[in-house]
């Protein structure tokens, strides 16, 4: 028996691949994340499924069901938020899984990032303008983040910066990147991506808090930040299109 550890995408029911989908379909249990997950998704679940919701359980106790899942002859369907790659404590149950014996997988979904620059209608990286995106978080009353990983490192590179789990600090993050990348640098705030309702903030590292705290965002958004959210935004040709390059047969 296995665990399969799906992204579930940022949400809606239609943007998980087929894979997953299949997955959802044939596991027996479905273990999920209530605080972020469209209820559409666990439609793909077989109708008598068993469904348990995590958000209120340690990681002692989710590897409780779904060890006692697996010895009862059950696969298991562990849905990840976004991407199982990022933030998902794949690496925390994975380890616990392998201390019993048990067998799992890894599916991959869209991560949030993703479906909140569709949303946009973003490239992330734009031809002499940035070509890096920085996929991190901060600390609050969270896991401590390494000395080397200190937001002002990622902000002196100019790169594209996702924020993650950073809602709360908004503020005091505006003010932090303001000196490398300028008060009227373009930010966006994207809620509930892909979620029947979702919500997109647009503004600058001046005028981002204000707009946050007025729409009273405390969870479920990701902070984008860099010269690549302009709107428009003026870049050189990609040299690989460029009509005048040479391209060899």
């Amino acid at each position: 028996m296995t665990v399969h550890f799906i992204g579930a995408g940022p949400g809606a029911a239609d943007l998980l691949t087929l894979r997953a989908v299949a997955l959802l379909r044939d596991s027996p249990v479905c273990l999920y994340a209530g605080t972020y997950l469209d209820p559409g998704v666990l439609g793909h679940c077989a109708p008598d499924a068993e469904l348990i919701d995590t958000q209120h359980l340690d990681l002692d106790q989710i590897t409780e069901h779904l060890v006692r899942a697996t010895e009862s002859g059950k696969d298991v369907a562990r849905l990840c938020s976004g991407d199982p790659s990022l933030y998902s404590a794949l690496t925390e149950q994975t380890r616990r899984l392998d201390a019993h014996g048990v067998a799992w997988d890894v599916t991959p979904g869209v991560p949030a990032y993703a479906a909140a620059a569709a949303l946009l209608g973003t490239e992330l990286t734009v031809p002499e303008v940035v070509q890096s995106v920085v996929l991190t978080r901060t600390q609050a009353r969270s896991t401590a983040m390494p000395d080397t990983e200190a937001l002002a490192n990622f902000a002196a590179t100019g790169a594209t910066l996702v924020l993650h789990l950073a809602i709360t600090r908004v503020r005091t993050l505006a003010a932090e990147l303001v000196a490398d990348y300028g008060t009227d640098c373009p930010v966006a705030v994207v809620y509930r991506a892909s979620q029947p309702d979702q919500r997109i903030l647009r503004g600058t590292l001046t005028d981002i808090a204000d707009q946050v705290e007025a729409a009273g965002l405390r969870q479920a958004a990701i902070i984008l930040v860099g010269r690549a959210l302009a709107d428009p935004v003026s870049c050189a040709q990609s040299h690989l299109y460029d009509p005048a390059r040479v391209r060899h047969r």
